[in-house]
């Protein structure tokens, strides 16, 4: 399992899950499953630095 940080529009991240989704059929792949968990909070602004840094603090 991958878990990724994606600062990029909603638009972006799912045209690019389908542009390999049909690249992997045009190669042959009768069938293909994707999982995509996808979290969004409002309460609070919070940049990839704030995360890092969250992190470095507990180690």
């Amino acid at each position: 399992m991958i878990y990724a940080w994606f600062p990029w529009e909603w638009d972006a991240v799912f045209d690019a899950v389908k542009q390999c989704h049909e690249k992997v059929h045009e190669m042959g792949a009768p069938r293909i499953t994707t999982t995509i968990k996808v979290g969004t909070r409002t309460d609070r602004d919070q940049t990839m630095a704030d995360k890092v840094s969250s992190v470095e603090d507990k180690l």
